[in-house]
């Protein structure tokens, strides 16, 4: 299993900005070893935050994002201590679920 992403969720006001810090190797599968022999890819497909069982987003990636991804995003609704849960899955069906309280 990935290592825990790690997720700061802050309100600011109205909005609530979420940070997450992914790891994963996200391989293309178009790079080759030292011998030449093509890495398989490996890189995460869907990504979904919800707050308190709720949709706040829903995203769908590909090759072209880098190793242990980054993302920030804002919604609108939280209070303090609500729950943010974010989850992703890659193409080899491995996923990691993690979630922050809004502070």
């Amino acid at each position: 299993m990935a290592d825990p992403m790690r997720i700061r969720a802050n309100l600011a006001g109205e909005e609530t900005t979420v940070r997450v810090l992914m790891a994963h190797v996200m391989e293309t599968g178009q790079r080759k070893t030292p011998a030449g022999e093509t890495i398989p890819a490996h890189y995460i497909t869907d990504v979904q935050a919800t707050h308190n069982g709720k949709p706040v987003l829903q995203a769908a990636w590909s090759t072209a994002v880098s190793q242990n991804p980054f993302l920030s995003f804002k919604f609108k609704g939280a209070a303090k201590g609500d729950k943010v849960v974010v989850k992703w899955t890659d193409n080899k069906g491995e996923s990691r679920t993690d979630e922050a309280t809004v502070a």
